[in-house]
Order: C-alpha cells, then sequence, then structure tokens
C-alpha cells in the first residue's frame, strides 16, 4: 500500500487489514505518521509494517517489495496511492517539467511496482493491481491539465495491463474517488461542491476504503479493466 501514512492511504490501509490482508505502510518521509497506522493495526490483531521507499526510484521500489515480501509474505495485491504536490495553474504557464511530475506518480511509480511484484504474483497464480485515481478526469477542471493528463494516462495504462495480464490471473483496476476531504483540506466548504452531488452529501475515506476492500477481494474476481468512480453520481457518463 503506496502512500498510506495518512489521508486516504491510511484509512485504507486500516480497511484492508480489517479484512485480514498483512499490510505493508509505505511511506517516503511521515515516519511518524506510517508507524502510527502500523501500530494501530497490530494492536487490533492485524500484520503490519511501516517500509520507507520512494516510489518513483526503481532501486528503492525493489528494495521495499522485497522488505514487504520478508517481513509479511508475498505480495498479493499491489494498492497504488501515492502522490506528491498537484499544483495548479492556467494552460499557459504549464511546462513539460509540470506534466513529468504528475505522470512520476500516475504512470512510473505503478510501472516500477509492477516490474517489482508480477514475477511474484504469476508464481501465487493472481493477484491485484489497484490504482487510486481521480474523477478529476472527467470533470476537466480547469488549471490542472497536469494532473488531469496524468490521470488519463493511469487509466490507459490500467486498461493495457488488464489485457496482458489476465492470463496469469491478475486484475487490474482503478478505483477513482471525488473529492474526498482529508487532513490536508483542513476546514474545507463543501457546500458548493455537495450541491451538485446527487447523493447529496461529500464522500468520506470509508466510502473509497470499502470499494478498495471489495476489489482486492475474491468477490471482484471477474472484474478487470474497469474503472470504478465513486462519487454520490457526480459524475455520470
Amino acid at each position: 500500500m503506496t502512500g498510506a501514512s495518512r489521508g486516504l492511504g491510511a484509512h485504507i490501509a486500516r480497511r484492508l487489514a480489517a479484512d485480514g490482508w498483512p499490510i505493508a505502510i509505505n511511506y517516503r518521509s511521515d515516519a511518524d505518521g506510517a508507524e502510527k497506522i502500523a501500530e494501530e493495526i497490530i494492536a487490533a490483531g492485524g500484520r503490519a509494517a511501516a517500509l520507507r521507499g520512494d516510489v518513483t526510484d526503481e532501486s528503492s521500489v525493489r528494495e521495499l517489495v522485497a522488505a514487504a515480501t520478508g517481513q509479511l509474505g508475498p505480495v498479493r495485491v499491489v494498492v497504488a496511492n501515492a502522490t506528491g504536490p498537484q499544483p495548479t495553474g492556467p494552460a499557459e504557464q504549464v511546462t513539460w517539467q509540470d506534466h513529468l511530475d504528475q505522470l512520476e506518480f500516475f504512470v512510473k511509480s505503478p510501472t516500477l511496482l509492477l516490474a517489482a511484484t508480477l514475477p511474484g504474483m504469476k508464481e501465487l497464480g493472481g493477484g491485484r493491481f489497484i490504482h487510486i485515481g481521480s474523477d478529476s478526469f472527467e470533470r476537466a477542471l480547469p488549471g490542472a491539465s497536469a494532473y488531469n493528463a496524468a490521470k488519463g494516462a493511469q487509466i490507459g495504462l490500467a486498461r493495457t495491463w488488464a489485457r496482458e495480464l489476465g492470463a496469469y490471473g491478475v486484475t487490474v483496476n482503478v478505483v477513482a474517488p471525488g473529492w474526498i476531504p482529508v487532513e490536508r483540506h483542513g476546514e474545507a466548504d463543501t457546500a458548493g461542491y455537495v450541491a451538485e452531488v446527487p447523493l447529496g452529501r461529500i464522500g468520506t475515506p470509508a466510502d473509497i476504503a470499502d470499494v478498495v476492500a471489495f476489489v482486492a477481494s475474491d468477490a471482484s474476481r471477474f472484474i478487470t479493466g474497469e474503472r470504478i468512480t465513486v462519487n454520490g453520481g457526480h459524475t455520470i457518463d
């Protein structure tokens, strides 16, 4: 579970642990946060380890997967949740480096994680690769062109992998949240957003974590190449 020391990632980690999954809690800088989540899971009777690693660096990803395997057993499920800063700005000010910065997390990182975990999944006879996406791609929010473009690439990556990896019993899906306020949002004013949501409320981390838990489970065994949008109907195709 990448990017799991706080926010949405931490909620997903706790939810998967409740289902009995051993959880490798990846972090890059927030050691205290990751250790706290691991301690909570262990105190509740689960298995967890806080593991540092830069998921945009190839050697670091290999070391991360090796550590997870050594401490918790073979990797059956990857939840690619890690992200970085998401600056916004008008199109004419967006640079190629801005695009590369977003692709680092939503294309490069999953690519490195797949390369490091797929051999083990093949040996196990199957596995799950779950991207955490966003409904921002459909909403096409002005000022977020680099982020939206990378999220579009993430969808294409997942769909293609699903076709390639199905023969190995590996499913690949995207769980795409709407706006889910977490710690970094502070006391956000959600009224305007909620007014556009058919179900009439803001989403919660539990709404996302429950769907990720389903996709990770055997109940989703015949679902692959899908993008499951979890936003109360805010975007309906």
